[in-house]
């Protein structure tokens, strides 16, 4: 049977904790590797499956795979061929069409069965496409999806959307594209600026980084990495240890943060009377938060919404609307960008949430609400999280069945909460 958590909730969590490295960048550096004419070190990598299920897809192809440390990997993808990706591990993540870009850029041609990952909704792939057809490919879309490029050619392309994994192969296919290559309404998420700095690290000029707009000097040689590249600390864990410490008025030290990519979520936790202290690369949550949901001017009741970076991530809107059920007054929000993300919430209202599913993208939460332990299943990594949140808020024992989906996304997550004290324990067998 699948793994368990059974948590047995209503302690404060006390202690510091340390986020892992940006699984969102992780899996496009990793794929990147591919365009490096030698060996690379990647430094603070998530052990997480999603990565271990990239490694593998790079080693199918040929690559060569070392875990040198914990969280450091050495990836050798001079012997790499443009082998036909495999399905099964294709259908594990959706991160698996980011091989489309620098299978393109290196070999000139890419065959992917359609990726897999969360079902959180309609996940459209058209932005990749497009993007790579206007650079020079040619596309065919049939049970697989075939990609083929004689040459790339800079162009200037305005992206249909700012879609974070199109905007990533983009850029990859962009590098080996000869000329100037201008991206607009690109994605400028944490992720996607990690991943031109490593790519600049090979020698890639791009400029714009952290804007929605890149310009890509391409089609030069690329170089040996002089160093090990450090993935960034991952801000959506980050979210989600402030909404830990909040639930369970706890007092957690987030060691390791990086500022800039955290305004969004601090100033929407602030609205939820929550306001952790900033004091360099630590993040301080004490105890007795207020927990009081600020209206809107005239009393009106607030909406919280989620975006496109520098916007609130949607990857945190799970994240919040667990701690909303925990502060007092009602809250609006309105997840913008999946429209099945918010069918978790029933499991919520099963542990005693008061909470209105308006739509597929709206709720409104009218709190504080005790929890009580229940047996819940885990649908996908971030209401996954969630759930795991509010079984650490509620009063007695809860179990969360399909713990699998957590651990795509957190690393060692029952261990790293058993440090700040709380009470989890993992089965294997699913008793």
């Amino acid at each position: 049977m699948a793994p368990t958590f059974s948590v047995t909730g209503g302690r404060a969590l006390q202690g510091a904790i340390r986020p892992a490295g940006n699984k969102n960048a992780a899996l496009p550096i990793l794929a990147a590797t591919l365009l490096a004419p030698a060996p690379c070190r990647i430094d603070n990598v998530p052990h997480i499956r999603d990565v271990e299920t990239m490694l593998a897809l790079l080693e199918h192809l040929g690559a060569k795979i070392e875990w040198i440390d914990a969280n450091a990997v050495l990836v050798d993808t001079r012997a790499a061929e443009p082998r036909e990706l495999d399905a099964a591990l294709c259908a594990r993540i959706r991160a698996s069409i980011l091989l489309a870009g620098p299978m393109l850029a290196r070999f000139g041609q890419v065959t992917l069965p359609p990726p897999g990952g969360d079902v959180i909704g309609r996940r459209r792939v058209d932005t990749h496409f497009l993007a790579l057809e206007a650079l020079g490919a040619e596309v065919e879309v049939g049970t697989r999806y075939r990609l083929e490029a004689k040459h790339l050619s800079a162009a200037d392309v305005f992206l249909d959307e700012p879609s974070v994994t199109g905007t990533e192969n983009a850029v990859m296919a962009a590098v080996a594209a000869r000329g100037r290559t201008v991206l607009r309404n690109a994605a400028s998420e944490p992720h996607v600026q990690d991943l031109a700095r490593f790519l600049a690290t090979l020698g890639a000029r791009i400029e714009g980084i952290g804007t929605n707009t890149l310009t890509i000097h391409g089609g030069e040689p690329l170089v040996a990495p002089t160093a090990p590249f450090t993935i960034g600390p991952d801000h959506i864990e980050v979210g989600s240890f402030i909404g830990l410490a909040a639930v369970t008025n706890g007092t957690v030290r987030i060691d390791g943060v990086r500022a800039d990519d955290l305004r969004a979520t601090l100033f929407a936790f602030d609205r939820l009377g929550v306001r952790p202290r900033l004091e360099g690369e630590t993040l301080i949550v004490g105890p007795n938060q207020e927990r009081r949901i600020r209206p809107d001017l005239g009393g009106h009741i607030p909406k919280l919404e989620d975006g496109p970076w520098p916007a609130f991530p949607a990857d945190l809107m799970s994240i919040a609307i667990v701690v909303a059920t925990q502060c007092e007054g009602p809250l609006l929000v309105f997840e913008k960008m999946f429209e099945s993300r918010l069918f978790f919430v029933d499991k919520l209202i099963g542990m005693g949430a008061r909470i209105v599913l308006c739509d597929p993208h709206r709720a409104v939460i009218a709190g504080p609400s005790p929890l009580r332990g229940g047996e819940v299943e885990s649908p996908d990594i971030r209401a996954g999280m969630a759930v795991l949140l509010a079984a650490l808020a509620a009063e007695g024992e809860s179990v969360i069945h399909n713990v699998g989906q957590i651990e795509r996304g957190y690393e060692k997550i029952d261990e790293r909460l058993r440090a700040l004290g709380a009470h989890i324990e993992r089965h294997e067998d699913g008793h």
